[in-house]
């Protein structure tokens, strides 16, 4: 969850890990410690350098009617700081398939989720991974046991697939003269990255194979600056794939219209699909193109005049911007035409006493009370986060044969609130020895342009979610048509919507569509590609 992911712009696991604080008090707190307790160690004390290891499993899945063999790798593998020793071991989940005579013509995968400081646990459960946690989406999935099972939907069948946690999140730690500060950052996370699927691709004999980013939410944020920053220093990728992107945090600038500009299409898909505007005489395709044009065009317009827009404009467009959002023309007009992701989850079916999630829009909860402006959870991410981390610790247990003394961190304690989203175009180098324009704030779709200029058969497919709120379609779609392509070029970005949010597998039927789609996409950027 952009995408835990899934929190692209805040992070909102924290509670989790506050509880498992609790947990882990020790008895002394209950009993009498003892009278001189041991200083605790200096901040910047030296982390002890685990050793590379891993758990390597045997497997079988059933997948278009053939039986894959394929063996899973779970382990770490240390990467170097600055000064060429280990700062960070980084845990990863590699599925490869078995039999494959030339390793030149197999495809490999890098995928992970965002946060930022998101362990990639949503796509390696959830998505195209060999196995998959069910869930009752978008219905709450609530206690368990949990069910995992093969993954009929598996990319495996195309290309081996490593799933990697960022350091600070899942079992990947700082070591040596590591600290979370040298990984808790725009440029500092992409540097990392690129180190481990160095260190990857060296180690598997995998240099001249085709290979691939997948990142969700914040994770596209990574995968632009990565693809860029891995074209720099020699390595050309095939593909890149981005689902519920974020490429551009400047959109929410103080004001700034785009994001409520860009939020209006979305809206419109979510009470397209809880008949909250008309059907009559439309397909959801035709409605969904008369609100683009409606947002970009007179929408637009008319928040760019801002207070001073004659109140006769006020009623046109507020009596438009209801049709299109299931709204109230006087609700409309008391936001002074612009709604917020979290007043649009709490109004749009306030009649019925219920909340939408910002994640996906297709599931629903109660709040305490039907009178609040803004709700006070997110029902998809409570909805299906117990089932992702029991069926993750399950699985990496019986399956994988797994085990660590670390603690698996979902989410990064305080590491989306402490992120340096500085960053500079095209390069990952650190702050003080970079040229280039300086960013504040991460604006990373100009990175991905430069990668696919200097390598013109990089290809890139971007998966939309229509009823997700974290990272709206018609923004994602704005940023990749306005970084400068040349129209031979322009070929190269591929689009896929689909009837889900941002974590678009929930939805199984749209799983299957995006496994297919995706499926010739890798036909198309790997064409020599082996199963």
């Amino acid at each position: 969850m952009a995408d835990k992911e899934k929190s692209t712009v805040p992070q909102i696991r924290t509670i989790h890990f506050f509880l498992l604080a609790l947990l882990c008090v020790p008895l002394a707190y209950a009993q009498r410690g003892p009278a001189n307790p041991p200083a605790a160690a200096p901040a910047n004390a030296e982390k002890p350098i685990p050793p590379e290891k891993s758990s390597v499993t045997p497997h079988e899945l059933s997948l278009g009617g053939a039986t894959l063999r394929y063996t899973a790798t779970a382990g770490n593998l240390l990467i170097d700081g600055t000064d060429e020793q280990p700062n960070a071991s980084v845990f990863y989940a590699a599925y490869t398939l078995d039999g494959v005579s030339d390793l030149r013509t197999r495809p490999v995968t890098f995928l992970y989720n965002g946060g930022p400081g998101s362990a990639s646990m949503w796509l390696h459960m959830g998505s195209v991974g060999p196995v998959r946690v069910v869930t009752s989406s978008p219905e709450a999935t609530g206690s368990g046991p949990y069910q995992i099972v093969p993954n009929q939907y598996s990319l495996l069948d195309k290309s081996d697939l490593v799933f990697v946690d960022a350091v600070g999140t899942g079992y990947s730690r700082p070591v040596g003269k590591g600290a979370i500060h040298d990984f808790a950052g725009t440029d500092q996370d992409v540097r990392a990255f690129q180190k481990f699927i160095y260190r990857y691709v060296t180690v598997n004999h995998r240099w001249n194979s085709p290979k691939f980013l997948f990142g969700e939410s914040y994770g596209t944020t990574r995968s632009a600056g990565l693809a860029d920053a891995l074209e720099n220093s020699g390595m050309s990728l095939n593909g890149v794939i981005l689902m519920s992107s974020i490429l551009n945090y400047f959109v929410n600038a103080p004001g700034s219209d785009a994001q409520f500009i860009g939020n209006v299409p979305s809206y419109a898909a979510i009470a397209w699909h809880y008949e909250k505007v008309s059907h009559k005489g439309k397909d959801q395709t035709a409605f969904l193109n008369e609100v683009r044009a409606f947002a970009r065009g007179p929408y637009s317009e008319a928040l760019a005049q801002g207070q001073n827009l004659p109140a006769a404009q006020v009623d046109a467009i507020a009596a438009k911007l209801a049709g299109y959002t299931g709204l109230s023309v006087p609700y409309v007009k008391e936001a002074n035409l612009r709604i917020s992701p979290a007043r649009f989850r709490k109004e749009l079916l306030r009649d019925q006493r219920a909340i939408l999630g910002r994640y996906d829009a297709r599931f629903e909860g109660t709040d305490v009370d039907a009178a609040g402006e803004t709700p006070g959870y997110d029902p998809s991410d409570t909805g299906i986060e117990g089932a992702f981390i029991s069926a993750l610790h399950d699985y990496l247990d019986h399956d994988l044969k797994y085990s660590s003394d670390e603690t698996y961190l979902p989410s990064g304690p305080g590491i989306n609130q402490s992120w340096d989203h500085e960053h500079r175009l095209g390069s990952p180098e650190p702050a003080a020895n970079r040229g280039g324009q300086s960013m504040r704030d991460a604006y990373v779709a100009g990175d991905l342009a430069d990668a696919m200029r200097k390598n013109p058969r990089l290809q890139v497919f971007s998966a939309n979610g229509l009823f997700d709120l974290a990272t709206p379609f018609f923004i994602t779609e704005y940023d990749l048509a306005h970084i400068g392509l040349e129209p031979k070029l322009r070929g190269n970005i591929e689009f896929g919507y689909y009837p889900s949010g941002h974590m678009i597998y929930l939805n199984v039927d749209a799983l299957k569509q995006f496994k297919n789609d995706i499926a010739a996409f890798y036909s198309r950027a790997a064409p020599g590609g082996q199963k």
